[in-house]
């Protein structure tokens, strides 16, 4: 669940540094009211969290899970 959130929030900040790229347009910053107000400087920390902590799927194994099931699959 870490990791999608992760996820999730590193494509956000992505988007924006498009935006900021292609545009100059910080979309973060003009959604909370600039660079400097408090829900942007929290946006950027939460990606830049995300950010980091998807640098540890760089490093771990494929994890296969197997899919919960509700019946009992056993032959009797």
């Amino acid at each position: 669940m870490i990791d999608r959130i992760a996820l999730i929030l590193v494509t956000i900040g992505a988007l924006n540094w498009g935006s900021i790229g292609l545009f100059k347009f910080d979309l973060v910053a003009w959604l909370f009211g600039g660079q400097a107000a408090i829900l942007s400087r929290v946006v950027y920390v939460l990606v830049a969290l995300a950010g980091i902590w998807c640098i540890s799927l760089l490093f771990r194994e494929n994890e296969m899970v197997a899919p919960v099931t509700t019946t009992d699959d056993r032959i009797e």
